[in-house]
């Protein structure tokens, strides 16, 4: 068994981060106390670690913060992606950062307990980065116990036991249960969230871990939105009579969730309607068009990911978070790639020749991250309005 932060002799550890293979990271806890167990990913982003944190996307997944300042900004209850966090736990550098901003209405440890998210700090955070670079995301636990004691065999073999993501379908578990409409749009600062009474079109948004901010560019782009859970048929999508379609985020496998997702997507590739998708969103339009998928060694998260759009010659940068990718090589001829991550080359983005449907990898909603990509919610709709119009 590996000590991978060795502890001194007078220092009392209150957390671990136990891996599979028996690594024993030690350091202090914070957050809830217990113990969560999930695959160990690393991201990148130097803001925003609230919406990180309430991201959907990241079920199943403990993260490590590779920005060692986390907790400066607070907490509050506005910068969050979804009510009830579906991430694991977290790692950090350093203790939780004392708050200070002036939108900030509770410490980020008070905020971690509420929602019952254990998190470690103190941790050589580089190193753990190193690890999950060179070897692939591992399976852990992370645990925090005030009185010091763990049971590192029992967490070991809990490590071993849990499954991983990949056949996962975890989109179920954080999608919505029943249809609702959403109308708050874009934030200012002393107005908070403006309300949508007076959209132009109707999008049908498909929820598969959707992002709050995801919904609000919709909605502040023009746009009614209803949400349908992941598991709607096209009769419940084409009830609606929409004027586009938008295929969500989400976790876990996109290949297990495709296994109902899919069929409905191609049913309303089958309707014509104007189609968008986001990160998972992209992977289920992808596999519905006879693509496949795969997982990431590490994946890509973070808000500074530089992607080029292949039409243009531009290149944004991107907020991303997602541990499985498209091949392009098994697109049918009919699908063209629109955008390439310049750090590995994988695929960003697609397009259906002669038809208003495509899809992107990556984040533009930028929830955390730059707003580089803000172009493609406008983009969905000039698409809307080209298919109204003909």
């Amino acid at each position: 068994m590996t000590l991978a932060t060795p502890p001194s002799d007078d220092a009392v550890h209150t957390g671990v981060l136990v891996l599979a293979d028996g690594t024993v990271f030690r350091g202090r806890g914070i957050g809830a106390t217990g113990d969560s167990v999930g695959e160990v990913c690393f991201n990148t982003s130097m803001t925003g670690y609230q919406e990180i944190l309430t991201d959907p996307s990241y079920a199943g997944q403990i993260i490590t913060f590779t920005f060692p300042h986390i907790g400066n900004t607070g907490a509050n209850a506005e910068d969050i992606e979804t009510i009830t966090p579906a991430a694991r736990g977290l790692i950090l550098r350093a203790d939780i950062t004392d708050p200070s901003n002036w939108r900030a209405t509770r410490h980020l440890d008070d905020w971690l307990k509420s929602y019952g998210l254990v998190g470690l700090a103190g941790v050589d955070t580089r190193r753990l980065t190193r690890r999950i670079r060179d070897l692939g995301a591992p399976n852990g636990v992370v645990a925090h116990a005030p009185d010091g004691k763990f049971d590192i065999e029992a967490l070991v073999a809990k490590a071993k036991g849990w499954p991983g993501l990949e056949g996962m379908d975890l989109a179920k578990d954080v999608s919505c249960r029943q249809t609702y409409d959403w109308t708050e749009a874009g934030w200012t600062i002393g107005g908070g969230y403006a309300t949508q009474d007076k959209p132009q079109y109707h999008v049908v948004a498909i929820d598969y871990g959707a992002k709050r901010n995801i919904l609000r560019c919709l909605a502040a782009a023009g746009c009614k939105v209803t949400v349908v859970p992941s598991t709607a048929s096209v009769e419940d999508v084409m009830r609606h009579q929409p004027d586009g379609v938008f295929l969500s985020n989400g976790p876990g496998d996109p290949a297990a969730t495709g296994e109902y997702a899919v069929p409905t997507i191609k049913g309303l590739l089958d309707t014509g309607v104007p189609m968008f998708g986001i990160c998972l969103g992209h992977q289920m339009l992808s596999l519905a068009l006879g693509a496949k998928t795969t997982k990431m060694q590490q994946g890509h998260r973070g808000a500074n990911h530089p992607v080029k759009d292949l039409a243009s010659g531009r290149v944004e940068i991107t907020s991303q978070n997602h541990g499985f990718v498209v091949m392009p090589e098994t697109l049918p001829a009919d699908a063209e790639v629109t955008h390439v991550s310049l750090f590995d080359g994988t695929n960003e983005g697609i397009r259906l020749k002669g038809k208003p449907v495509f899809s992107v990898q990556y984040h533009p909603e930028a929830s955390p991250g730059p707003q580089d990509s803000h172009y493609l919610f406008d983009r969905f709709v000039q698409l809307i309005a080209e298919k109204k119009a003909a």
